[in-house]
């Protein structure tokens, strides 16, 4: 996973989207330049035929309603379901305001922008953030697109836009960001070894969940978190972390935004698309052992073997077989906070078909257990640091005061775990 922070994501891509969206060339500033894939002759992977998605985006996720005002934004490959949404949401009384991107503006605004202003509050996303009601977008963009950019520019930005997702999270922006690891870029699915189709449908088979079914399932879930003192995760690959969670909130993300949702404000009113996650930030200080990921991606490459050292809840050390270099730049440029162990999520959506064992991750698929270090207000935390690391080791098991929810990446039922 990107070592940003997931509630940077959304402020990040709507800086770039007023503009146009995501990356390319070099100039004053950059330490190289990258070139970007050509784009194919293939159709766009991730819009044909998906009115019925942008329907229930706006609907049931978004919870559209008369008088909103709706920023609807992504990429140029996005346009036929950016259309279908802005659609939707006029056929509901609400206003869309419609952001179209392309690959290479956010590349430029690091290569031909004075790094001077990388540290510059954005004023105007600031003032939209101020208005709208509603955001929905697609998670597009390509992390090779950053290869070579000076990691404590990254870092700047991150800083920079912190206000806007604190004001977003205080206003009760209801945000909805299509794709939570599954959309269709070009790099995605080259790290799967998939087509691009096949991952939009992959990603679609996902967002077609049966909602009410995924909140029964979080439900559950969450009562057996809520009644439990410790966390044990273990993975063969040499995972084996404790974590404390007496007494700690723990929130479904069940793909709506409900009038419950809403009435609780903060990190309440996002929610990420597929849909299905648990999640709970553990008691700081608590966190005890060792994270292994065999194969992590970071700006589009792998890093083979990453093991994270955790003790009194914070990352001790960071090594790797290769390929660590970029990687730990970015940790070194980060602010306070960087090092606090500081959200476990569990998938709970079965709609989503990607290979049990595939070293890409995906948040919401059933069994995926995710340790994420760092900023962590998108859970509801109060760490606003302008790192984030996600990491995750497929087929693990993680029991809860000994007793099995997770068993090699299959979720044992809630309800019985629960019960015990």
């Amino acid at each position: 996973m990107f070592a940003l922070p997931r509630s940077s994501i959304v402020a990040l891509i709507l800086l770039t989207a007023l503009a146009c969206k995501n990356r390319n060339t070099a100039a004053p500033g950059s330490e190289s330049a990258v070139a970007l894939p050509e784009d194919d002759a293939s159709p766009p992977a991730i819009s044909a035929g998906h009115k019925s998605v942008a329907e229930k985006v706006v609907s049931q996720s978004a919870g559209v309603k008369e008088g909103d005002l709706v920023l609807v934004f992504g990429s140029d490959e996005d346009l036929p379901l950016l259309e279908d949404i802005s659609v939707e949401v006029r056929k509901r009384g609400a206003s869309p305001l419609v952001s179209v991107a392309t690959e290479q503006l956010n590349r430029r605004l690091y290569d031909e922008v004075p790094a001077k202003y990388d540290s510059v509050e954005p004023e105007m996303i600031n003032k939209l953030a101020g208005i709208v009601d509603v955001i929905i977008t697609t998670e597009a963009g390509e992390g090779r697109t950053l290869e070579g950019v000076p990691a404590g520019r990254i870092a700047a930005r991150a800083t920079a836009f912190a206000p806007t997702g604190a004001l977003m999270q205080k206003r009760g922006v209801r945000t909805v960001a299509l794709g939570n690891g599954l959309y269709p870029s070009a790099e995605r699915a080259e790290q799967f070894g998939i087509s691009r189709e096949e991952l939009a449908d992959m990603m679609y088979g996902g967002v077609d969940a049966d909602y009410e079914d995924l909140a029964a399932t979080g439900k559950q879930l969450r009562t057996a978190l809520a009644a439990g003192t410790e966390l044990h995760i273990t993975n063969p690959n040499g995972t084996d972390l404790k974590v404390r969670i007496a007494g700690r909130p723990v929130t479904v993300n069940d793909g709506v935004i409900s009038d419950e949702d809403r009435k609780k404000g903060g990190a309440a009113t996002s929610v990420w698309l597929p849909a299905g996650e648990v999640y709970l930030t553990p008691a700081p200080g608590t966190a005890q052992g060792t994270v292994v990921v065999d194969k992590f991606f970071f700006q589009g490459k792998p890093i083979a073997g990453l093991r994270l050292e955790f003790m009194g809840g914070k990352l001790t050390s960071m090594a790797a077989k290769e390929g660590i270099e970029p990687l730990k730049a970015a940790y070194d440029a980060a602010g306070p906070g960087k090092d606090l162990l500081g959200v476990v999520d569990f998938g709970i959506n079965s709609g989503i078909k990607s290979p049990d064992r595939s070293p890409v991750h995906v948040w919401a698929k059933a069994g995926t257990v995710t340790i994420s270090v760092g900023n962590n207000t998108w859970a509801g935390g109060d760490n606003r640091t302008n790192f984030g690391l996600a990491a995750y080791a497929p087929g693990s098991t993680v029991k809860v005061d000994g007793k099995p929810l997770v068993q090699d990446g299959k979720i044992v039922a809630a309800k019985s775990v629960a019960n015990r």
